[in-house]
This record gives structure tokens, sequence and C-alpha cells, in this order.
């Protein structure tokens, strides 16, 4: 690891490349070159350019213009300013579609299945001022090779240049899902923020967005057949989230290559839904809360029951309607044993049908997953429905491991497909204070904060056999709202490390401080 003193030499001396994430393979050289004053970006071999392709070549236009990055070196580029002027110009970047073809669609292409999805491209830039390449198999790959030529570039002075022309870069993800997730429900986010959240998810090519949308707390989804549950489980009227709305996000993140999962959590975190369907509701709002909840208020649906189970098919299925991605989270987790224990509703269910607790919630998830199957929809669970629950779960789940990265092996030797969501090392609100309890001193369940270095160093393989790392479809930080509102400062630039060993080649653990400098031009 280099000491501090050595890592202030290399910022001083060398400005650093700020693309983020880094590419599979990539070459650079010394030779600058600009941007000339009437540089375009052309498309060569699309027919019927769709329209989001060509608003995404506008964007990166338009970034190259107003964007204004200096170097990261104590002058900002002053010490290159004679080579940058001397340097040649470059006029123009080529996008090539190689595939046959009609051309989709940027937004069809990132809602196809999670382990469909094409996103590598092939970059060329010449130092000799001839004209640049980019070239891939899909509108996806083109669109992310767009982000990586937009970082390419500083400014000083107006002139947009770079010292390390000629650029040859080759790149694709090595895991397809590469994530961020963010809970609406204790805090209500309005949809500008979520668009500003999306944009900065696109500029490091994360292309999931991880919707916890409702909870315990609020209810602020409008669902067709169940609005009465936003209207009277929302924080306010004004703090909702209409179908237009959702449509609006979906159609918003998909144009910037990101899939939106929506999760509605069951059987758990439902508390809310009482104050429109008090009789799904088990131990609502009991107390002491921690004897009924892991965080209040108190509260889970009556799974044993017929009604309940068919009332939440009726809701995740309606819910489901409203989003494009074939993937949904029906949650699971911190499910509550005494508060069923305790509901006089729940063990008469239980015995009119001679079955056990585990036996009812297994009937349940059957039911609501099957209604989601039959929407198209392929159920994300956490990992307390692989490991905790004996639960009949299609062999296409996805388990989310949150608790601890400990529990990977054991989710990927039961032989489910899995994403890396583990508090130790993708929580982003670890450390900022306990939110329950008079606690002066106290903090938060995941301590200490997680830093981005933290986050960088993980490898998604660790202590799995060939066999169980082909389950890992990737990994996601997350961020719930319990004290963060509205869009988290340390949402998307932590993110940011989390996919860096997802992107390359090995998807190997990483040092981080020879990559300090590239992420730190992205923050």
């Amino acid at each position: 690891m280099l000491p501090a003193i050595a890592l202030s030499v290399l910022l001083a001396a060398t400005p650093a490349l700020a693309i983020w994430p880094l590419p599979r393979q990539y070459s650079t050289g010394t030779t600058p070159l600009r941007l000339s004053p009437g540089f375009s970006i052309k498309l060569s071999g699309v027919n019927h350019a769709p329209s989001d392709l060509v608003a995404a070549v506008a964007r990166t236009s338009a970034y190259l213009h107003t964007d204004k990055l200096q170097a990261l070196v104590p002058d900002r580029g002053a010490s290159s300013a004679g080579a940058i002027n001397k340097a040649k110009f470059l006029s123009s970047l080529t996008l090539t579609l190689t595939s046959n073809g009609p051309a989709k669609s940027i937004s069809q292409e990132a809602v196809v299945d999670v382990e469909s999805r094409v996103e590598g491209y092939t970059l060329t830039i010449p130092a000799d001022g001839s004209g640049a390449s980019l070239k891939a198999n899909s509108t996806l790959g083109l669109f992310r090779g767009l982000t990586t030529f937009g970082q390419l570039w500083y400014d000083w002075n107006g002139a947009t240049y770079t010292l390390e022309a000629p650029f040859s870069i080759v790149d694709s993800p090595a895991y397809p899902y590469r994530g961020l997730m963010l809970d609406t429900a204790r805090n209500y986010f309005p949809v500008e923020d979520i668009k500003r959240t999306l944009d900065a998810m696109s500029w490091v090519k994360l292309n999931t967005f991880h919707w916890h949308i409702v909870d315990s707390q609020s209810f602020p989804l409008v669902v067709p057949g169940y609005t009465a549950l936003a209207e009277y489980g929302a924080y306010s009227a004004d703090m909702v989230y209409t179908p237009e709305d959702v449509k609006d996000i979906v159609a918003y993140a998909a144009a910037r290559g990101i899939d939106v999962m929506p999760e509605i959590d069951t059987p758990g975190h439902t508390s809310v839904i009482a104050n429109v369907y008090p009789e799904h509701i088990a131990c609502h709002e009991a107390a002491p809360w921690a004897s009924f909840a892991n965080e209040p208020p108190a509260g889970q649906l009556r799974f044993a029951s017929a009604a309940t189970t068919n009332f939440t098919t009726g809701l995740l299925t309606a819910a489901a309607s409203l989003f494009q991605s074939h993937l949904f989270s029906t949650g699971g987790d911190e499910l509550n044993t005494n508060c069923y224990t305790q509901d006089s509703e729940t063990q008469a269910d239980l015995t009119s049908q001679k079955k056990t607790l585990e036996q009812a919630l297994d009937t349940f998830t059957q039911a609501t997953h099957a209604g989601l199957r039959g929407a198209g929809k392929r159920a994300v669970v956490w990992e307390e429905m692989v490991l905790s629950h004996n639960v009949t779960l299609a062999n296409d789940t996805i388990a989310l491991v949150w608790i601890s990265s400990d529990d990977v092996a054991a989710v990927a030797k039961a032989g489910y497909k899995l994403i890396h969501a583990a508090s130790d090392y993708f929580y982003l609100d670890c450390g900022a204070g306990g939110w329950v309890g008079n606690y002066a001193a106290g903090n938060s369940w995941c301590d200490p904060f997680k830093t981005w270095q933290k986050s960088y160093s993980f490898d998604p393989t660790a202590g799995l056999t060939p066999e169980q790392a082909s389950l890992v479809l990737g990994g996601t930080s997350k961020s719930f709202s319990v004290l963060d509102s509205p869009a988290p400062p340390t949402s998307t630039p932590s993110s940011g490390p989390v996919l860096q060993p997802l992107q390359s080649s090995s998807g190997l653990a990483r040092e981080a401080t020879p990559t300090q400098p590239y992420l730190v031009c992205t923050m």
C-alpha cells in the first residue's frame, strides 16, 4: 500500500482518469488531444435510431461542453497549458451498432432479464486527431461507451482535453446486477430527487434501482384497485407516487440504462396496511414494540389466513403491473414469530388448517409468488426466505444476502442465484446514529460507517467454490432512509466502489489506495 506522502506525490504529478468504474481492458498513451470547437457525435449503421439513443448522444455532447471538470492536480492543469494549446483536435466520435436487424432502444435493452443484458463496448481514440470510434452490438452498450467517453476529458481555459491519447478500451461488466437500493417509506423522496439519483447511477454504470417503496411506516405507492392504502398510508396527500409518477420514473431510468426493481416487503414490515385493512394485520402497533417487531411500529400480515393470502397476491400483482422490470422483490425479512404466537386469529387459522406457522408461510409464499410469475415477474427475496424458513421457492428465485457477508456461502450452497447486499460492506446508513429508543450515546445496529474503501475491498467470490461463484449475479448498495431525507448525499458516491469489483475482469477485491484519484474525480 502506498504511504500517504507517496500518494500526495502521485496526485500532484499525474492527472487521474475520471473513468468509473475502470474498464476491464484499457490502454492509454502520453499524447495531448483536445476536442475541436465543432466536435460532433455521429451514428453509423443504426437504422431508425431510437429516440433515447439520440437523446443520450445529445446529453453527452452537452456534458462535454458544460461539465468543466478540471484535472485532479494542485494547479488544476495549469502546468499542462502549453501542451494543451499545441494539441491536435479530435473532430468526431462515430457510434456503430454491430448487431443485425432493427435497433432496439436503450430502454428496451435495460429492462430485459438481468442475466440477458448486453452492455459491452469497444472505444478507440487515436492520438493523431483522426476520428474516434465506439462500437457495440447493443444500444445499451453504446450508452455505456458514451458514458466512458465523457469521462476521459478535462477542462482548462475552455479547452476540453486529455493528456493520455491514444485510448483503446474494451469493456463489459463482470456481473450483470449492479445496483442501489433506496427506501422511500421511512422518508419520502420527491420524483425529481429520484431522477437525480438515477442520473448519478448512470454515470457510474449502475444498472438496477431497487425501489424499497413501502414499509411499516408509510405506503406512498398508489396501486390500482388498492388506492386507499396510499390515501390513508402515505405521510400526506402530496407524498405519494401515482401510476403516472411510476411510469415517469421507470421510463427515465430505462433511458439511462437502469432497470427499476420494486419491493413490497411481506409478510413483515406491513403495519401501515392496518390503516385500511385491519383484518389482515396481526399485532398492529403492539407494545412493547421490541417484543413484536425489529423496529416500530409492529404489525405483520396474517399469512395463515386464506383471505389475507388472496389479498396480498392481488396487491402484489396489481403493483407489479406498474413496472416493466422482470424482477419483483417480495422481501421476507425480519419475521417476528411472537407476533403470531400472541395473535388469536392466526392461532385459530393454524388450528383449523392443521398447519404449523412454517407450513402456513410456505402456502402464502407459493401463492404470492405464483401470482407474480403469472404477471411475468421473477421473485427476489431477502436471505431469511432461504436460510431461516422452510418455504418452497422457484429455482429462479434470487436471494439478497443482507445480514452478513458470512451468509453468502450458505445461500449459494442452497443453489439460489444471489445478490451481494451485506450490511458489513454495503449499507450506507450504518454509523449514522440510532433512531429508536432514548439512547443519547447509542448508534446504529450495523456500526461502523461503511467507507468507500471498505466497499471497494469486497471480494464477490470469497469462500465460494467455482460452481457457487457462478450463482453470484452482482451486488448493491443499500440506503434505508431512517435518517436520510431526501437525496442522501452518501448514496451514489459511496455506491461507486461497490461496482468496481463487479465490473473488473476478475471480479476480485482490490487495494483501495491506487484507485482513490479515480473515485475522487467522480464524486
